[in-house]
């Protein structure tokens, strides 16, 4: 096997009630006024104030931007950096899902390397550390709490920028289950696909070691036990627990093995459309492991037998159609749309799209390469 690297953040608080003692480690790297990133709805429900009071009581003062969109673009990072270097902020505090964290990574980013986020877009572009990072998770399905992706929309040009640097990677990450009992049902199964989404690709990447795929497999087991009982009952703390568990672990495995086509295809209608990008992959999932069946039936096997499919006896291919099936399955069960169309995503913007998912998918790690007009068609049938 040739030598690879392991990317994570260098403390990670997992499990329920675990952020008290985040804190702890917070005020232990000497740090002592943060800009904390974040986004409306959570802080009109409160919890933002939540933990500017805990932070606060340890001597951590705190400015907080909750101007990030759901898609956060490049006026977000702008916006978000303005009022650190106003406030003289020494670190950056993260709070929510991906997109919190993504717009935090950029801000930490062009703190330290000057410039614009824009200028970063691509692998390893910055040249020096980001300003500290602690992220404090709320969902359970991006894991841009642990890696060195940072998603940005570019809204002059309507696309999603790919920045991929180590430099990203936040010191800490924080997954309290407690803080991801008020997701509603939508969001739960958004992100927890999402999750799946990582995994799956991580396990058929070009560049999977033993490493990200014990990661991978073990993920796809405990979301094809638990996402179901999260999105039923967001109460149930023990498939909150789990989900948070799976999440972390998918995230781990695609941070090294990194990604395929599917994200490249949901990055372009993310930032075409603004739509909702756990949904996306969702969507796109089993149509592009369908493309991938081709070349990697044997990967998909063991997919599906993480999933609990039984395929005692069988041929690879056909092991290998279970684990699609399972994946709509369990997508049909938690509500996720049945195709694009359902998305208003425009035939007519397909060839757009597909061009655009090619530029993107460069450097990722799909196991059979594509041609435009084979994009294409996986857009058109997953329409």
């Amino acid at each position: 096997m040739s030598a690879f690297k392991f990317f994570m953040p260098t403390i990670n608080h997992m499990g329920e009630g675990c952020l008290a003692e985040a804190i702890n480690d917070i005020v232990g790297f000497g740090l002592k006024k943060a800009l904390v990133v974040t986004d409306k709805v959570l802080n009109d429900i409160g919890l933002v104030a939540d933990v500017v009071e805990q932070l606060g009581g340890k001597g951590i003062a705190s400015v907080i931007y909750d101007g990030t969109q759901p898609n956060p673009t490049c006026g977000n990072v702008q916006d978000g950096l303005a009022l650190l270097q106003e406030n003289d902020c020494d670190c950056v505090i993260s709070l929510g899902g991906g997109s919190p964290h993504d717009c935090a990574k950029g801000v930490a980013l062009v703190a330290t390397n000057g410039g614009e986020i824009k200028d970063y877009e691509g692998v390893d572009v910055s040249g020096k550390p980001q300003l500290p990072l602690v992220a404090i998770n709320t969902t359970a399905g991006t894991a841009s709490e642990i890696t060195r992706f940072c998603i940005i929309t570019d809204e002059k040009r309507h696309v999603k920028m790919a920045i991929v640097d180590k430099n990203t990677t936040p010191i800490m990450s924080v997954n309290d289950s407690a803080l991801m009992k008020g997701m509603p049902a939508s969001l739960t199964a958004a992100t927890g696909m999402d999750a799946l989404t990582h995994a799956v690709e991580a396990y058929v990447s070009t560049i999977a070691t033993p490493v990200t795929d014990c990661c991978a497999l073990k993920a796809i087991k405990l979301i094809a036990s638990y996402l179901r009982r999260a999105v039923d009952n967001g109460e149930d703390m023990e498939a909150r627990d789990q989900m948070a568990y799976a999440q972390l672990l998918a995230g781990m495995a695609f941070n090294n093995a990194s990604l395929g086509y599917v994200h490249a295809m949901a990055h372009q209608l993310g930032g075409f459309y603004d739509l909702p990008h756990g949904v996306c992959n969702a969507v796109l999932l089993p149509h592009v492991q369908q493309y991938n069946a081709q070349v990697s039936p044997g990967r998909l096997a063991d997919v599906a037998r993480a999933m609990g499919k039984d395929v005692e006896g069988m041929e690879a291919p056909q092991a290998a159609e279970k684990a699609l099936e399972a994946i709509r399955d369990l997508s049909a069960s938690v509500g996720i749309p049945a195709g694009l169309r359902e998305l208003n995503v425009k035939e007519e913007d397909l060839d757009l799209l597909a061009e655009n998912a090619l530029k993107d998918a460069c450097g990722l790690t799909n196991p059979k390469q594509a041609t435009h007009d084979e994009i294409v068609a996986i857009y058109r049938n997953a329409m």
